[in-house]
């Protein structure tokens, strides 16, 4: 595929990554140092800290988990898709706002599940669009930018955020001022960012609309639940998912939060997650060539290798230097293992269902996501060692990867039944 150029759909597509990857940026990064601040301030622990902390991520993915389905449903119908998109994004960013406004450790902790809902939420809607905005054989390099252009985008309005945060002293205002500030950076760029795509996108594929909508998505919903039962490679695929994204998920919402704990420099936490983002927009880009030289589930199977590998390094996390590897490491492997999982399952889905079925994708990712956060956060406070909870991963990544290799051996078995036809 020389001479690859995105489309101008393609670009406002990929621009809403750009957008939203600054709230995910700063999930993984101040916000967890924030509300470590709160936390302090109340007297709470460094384990109940970290514990609680995984709670309120946990509340948030299973909400979206309970949602998305529905909703993703909902959304295949003809016209419906962006205004669903339109609802979840103004509740992510009212919530970004609403941050800035709350001191209380517990109030700050309900708002943020509200804003990481909305945001959740919107990416639902924003995944199942690439089979809108692009075709099969170029969906690998368009969801490959769509992370890349965000890691490295998401670095200008967090670069902003940290000149409040870092220099509040020397500027005379608050931390709480200094908060809100980042705060409203980032829902500003996150809105702006989402305007083209708003402006451009077109719902191609989708169901007619029927006269009870949202009844006959529970119906259509049931339906998809006994369809992917039947089809061996969707069904192992998003077992599979479950495992190994539940590991990502973890280690995006909780590096910061394992730092903190294991009493390392805030500054230095954020300089290393900063160059997370660096280091993944090259290499994001690079999987996304790749995969045009490359079987897509081959590179699958090496991402979540070397997650299984970066589990085990973090148990034995303690030192500074380390944390900065981590964070390459890490860099290296999440756009990759992210966009070729959803570039792999707009392949072997119904594209005028897309919306269904990434709201059961959604149900496995977010509902690891709650597996993971809430089992780091429990074997962390029931054993006092927080290294413990991070290593649960590594089993999680293993898991993921038999379950992925069944998935391919499945998908091969199809191609091989319809050829024979």
């Amino acid at each position: 595929m020389k001479g690859f150029k995105l489309t101008r759909g393609e670009k406002c597509w990929v621009l809403y990554d750009v957008g939203n990857s600054a709230f995910t940026l700063l999930i993984s990064t101040i916000i967890p140092i924030y509300f470590n601040a709160l936390a302090q301030g109340a007297g709470l622990t460094d384990v109940e800290y970290l514990a609680y902390w995984g709670y309120a991520a946990s509340i948030a993915t299973l909400l979206v988990a309970v949602l998305g389905p529905v909703f993703g449903t909902l959304a295949d119908t003809r016209g419906y898709k962006r205004p669903i998109f339109l609802v979840f994004l103004a509740v992510g960013l009212i919530g970004c706002l609403a941050l800035g406004l709350v001191s209380a450790w517990l109030v700050f902790l309900a708002v943020f599940i509200v804003a990481r809902v909305g945001y959740s939420g919107s990416l639902i809607f924003y995944d199942s669009m690439l089979s809108d905005v692009t075709t099969p054989e170029r969906m690998d390099r368009v969801s490959t930018s769509g992370y890349a252009w965000g890691y490295i985008g998401s670095c200008i309005p967090f670069v902003l955020s940290l000149i409040p945060v870092l220099f509040a002293d020397a500027i005379g205002i608050s931390m709480k001022a200094a908060m809100a500030i980042a705060f409203t950076i980032v829902a500003v760029w996150w809105l702006v960012m989402t305007l083209p795509l708003l402006r451009t996108y077109r719902q191609r594929h989708y169901m007619e609309k029927r006269a009870r909508a949202l009844r006959d998505s529970f119906g259509r919903l049931g339906e998809t639940f006994r369809n992917v039962r039947r089809e061996k490679k969707v069904f192992l695929f998003l077992l599979a998912f479950f495992f190994y994204i539940d590991g990502v998920y973890t280690i995006i919402d909780m590096a910061t939060a394992y730092g903190q704990a294991l009493g390392l420099d805030s500054t230095g936490l954020l300089l290393a997650l900063l160059l997370t983002q660096v280091v993944a927009f090259p290499c994001a880009i690079l999987f996304g060539r790749l995969a045009a030289r490359f079987p897509t589930e081959g590179l699958i199977t090496v991402c979540i290798l070397a997650y299984f590998g970066i589990a085990v390094f973090a148990m034995f996390l303690a030192h500074q230097w380390q944390f900065w590897l981590l964070a390459v490491l890490v860099g290296m492997f999440q756009g990759g293992i992210q966009a070729l999982s959803r570039s792999y399952f707009t392949r072997i889905i119904p594209a005028r269902q897309s919306g269904e079925y990434f709201g059961l994708m959604d149900i496995c990712g977010k509902g690891a996501a709650f597996m993971g956060t809430t089992v780091v956060s429990a074997v962390s406070q029931v054993s006092g060692n927080v290294s413990l909870g991070v290593g649960m991963l590594a089993l999680l990544f293993l898991a993921g990867l038999l379950l992925f290799r069944s998935a391919v051996r499945a998908e091969e078995a199809t191609r091989e039944a319809c050829a024979d036809l």
